[in-house]
């Protein structure tokens, strides 16, 4: 099958201009592209890049006065090293597990106790990275401030105590926030309105009422008789993305393509009748269970059988007709 270019931007090729960088945020504008994609691109940084996150909490004592569920919650939203995450297995996706293992998981343990008159805070830094897993960057805790602490997990008073081990795996924002490589994604287009895809509200003066963002300067404003382009589109996107730490900016970008050329692969993969399964051999990634097939294992029929097996059509009952016998019209069953 033959895709054609979309509106001949293949020829030209997208184009990345790189306005600041910095260890946790990337501004740049993207040109040679559509709407669609760019707005793909946003919407792919904000959840669907994977990343690594506390997931399974094992409490061992907790004597603090927060409840488990509570610490556990703030467990799960200390950022973690997330570089080359993509040695780390789902856990779903695991052939050496059911549950976790190194190649699927991070363990860190967390042991604390105040055995003083003050009270004592526990830090991120408190929690100790387990030996063996898949690399040796993902799992640890993300501390930037000066001071090395971290984020605080909890307070203990005398002889108050906390001991957990703590699970982490990898997984993306969709599922829950707690794996969101962003902590914002700024995104604009059309600085000046010439599109009017925005109708402004206004009171006397639009343009005092509306201040134009710093990305207004990168392109000619609107003059004045200025005929409107009905046929005009889109041409050049801004964006900003804001890292938390877990990921370099930059291979947060990076992870986005990435994701989305898995994505159309597997667009194409069904367009063009290719029945192979998209496997990590293939074009895998982030995906829901399998179905069921019959005797309660996974993988046939997806969709169209009950979880008592694939049984032709029939109900859990046997035949084809409902479970107190023939149906009110006298048939059998469907016809």
């Amino acid at each position: 099958m033959d895709y054609d270019a979309m509106d001949g931007l293949e020829d030209a090729g997208p184009r990345v201009t790189v306005r600041q960088a910095s260890r946790d945020r990337a501004d740049f504008t993207m040109e040679g592209v559509d709407l669609s994609f760019a707005n793909s691109l946003r919407r792919t940084l904000l959840a669907e890049v994977p990343t690594m996150a506390i997931d399974l909490v094992e409490v061992q004592a907790n004597t603090s006065s927060l409840a488990d569920e509570f610490i556990a919650h703030r467990l799960g939203l200390i950022p973690l090293n997330s570089k080359n995450v993509d040695d780390v297995a789902y856990t779903r996706d695991c052939e050496y597990c059911e549950q976790y293992c190194e190649h699927c998981s991070v363990t860190l343990d967390l042991h604390a106790r105040c055995t003083g008159d003050e009270i004592m805070k526990v830090y991120a830094r408190d929690l100790v990275v387990s030996e063996p897993r898949p690399n040796e960057w993902v799992g640890m805790p993300v501390i930037t401030d000066s001071l090395g602490l971290g984020s605080v997990i909890c307070k203990l008073r005398k002889d108050q105590e906390i001991r957990m081990k703590c699970i982490a795996k990898k997984g993306i924002a969709k599922e829950h926030a707690k794996w969101a490589p962003t902590s914002a994604v700024g995104f604009e287009y059309d600085p000046h309105n010439k599109l009017r895809h925005l109708d402004y509200w206004y009171e006397e003066d639009p343009v005092k009422e509306w201040p134009k963002s710093h990305n207004a300067a990168w392109e000619d404003a609107l003059q004045d008789g200025e005929p409107f382009d009905f046929s005009a589109n889109p041409s050049k996107f801004y964006f900003d993305v804001e890292s938390i730490g877990n990921l370099e900016p930059d291979a947060v970008v990076l992870q986005g393509i990435k994701v989305m050329q898995q994505k159309l692969a597997l667009v194409i993969q069904e367009l063009s009748g290719d029945d192979r399964n998209g496997d990590a051999d293939g074009f895998g990634g982030p995906r829901s269970p399998d179905g069921m097939q019959a005797g309660g294992d996974y993988g046939l029929n997806q969709g169209y059988t009950t979880p008592f097996g694939d049984t032709g059509g029939q109900t859990m009952y046997g035949g084809g007709t409902t479970p107190f016998g023939a149906t009110p019209y006298g048939q059998s069953g469907w016809q």
